[in-house]
């Protein structure tokens, strides 16, 4: 595989061995890398950490089937956007696996274009979240390198506080603060007050309280 023209990993997770062999054969020379498995319990045992990725996932499976696959990985806190594909399927199925979060559903058979459409979607989501994490660990890393003073100035400056009222909340002197102030911004990575707050701000949209946790 050339990693140039990589467009994303695919994990195939489906019982039937045709509709592997031609997915793999299809999506394979459209530059896609993929793993396929014959079960879900295969899929757990032996599939490789990559990203971005997408998980195709057929609904009726003899030992798991994929709403439980589903279920089990979401627990787990595996983000991995997954694509459902099946061949039968009842209204209340589609629903719950849309309802726990699947990107699309698509009934066999269906054509080449609309499950490339729907895995292109759905890597660009994790891609998205790939960033997001990333991000998420830089701002947990940079926050957790002030000290325990400067991470509390850092908590009174996101809540809108000036240089006087800290001094006061902290029992510090107004000169004080001021200094640690330069070096929460410094060691934050921010040159201004405004690019720390929409840190913050994006922080917290990802369930990140760092900021609000004593």
């Amino acid at each position: 595989m050339n990693f140039d023209d990589f467009h994303g990993h695919i994990y195939l997770i489906d019982d039937d061995p045709s509709i592997r062999r031609s997915l793999s054969f299809s999506l394979s020379s459209m530059h896609y890398s993929i793993q396929s498995f014959e079960s879900p319990a295969a899929f757990l045992r032996n599939a490789l950490p990559i990203s971005p990725a997408v998980i195709l996932l057929d609904l009726h499976m003899p030992e798991q089937n994929g709403l439980s696959l589903q279920k089990e990985l979401r627990q787990e806190g595996r983000e991995t956007p997954i694509i459902f594909i099946s061949g039968e399927s009842q209204p209340t199925e589609i629903i719950q696996a849309l309802k726990n979060g699947a990107d699309d559903f698509l009934l066999k058979p269906f054509r080449l274009n609309t499950l490339v459409e729907a895995i292109d979607l759905a890597l660009k989501k994790d891609k998205l979240q790939l960033t997001q994490r990333t991000n998420t660990r830089k701002v947990e890393e940079l926050f957790m390198g002030l000290t325990e003073k400067e991470r509390e100035i850092c908590r009174w400056m996101i809540k809108g506080h000036g240089n006087k009222e800290i001094a006061i909340l902290n029992g510090s002197a107004a000169a004080t603060v001021k200094l640690h102030r330069s070096r929460v911004l410094e060691k934050m990575g921010c040159t201004t007050l405004s690019e720390l707050l929409v840190m913050a701000i994006d922080a917290e949209s990802r369930i990140l309280d760092i900021f609000q946790t004593p």
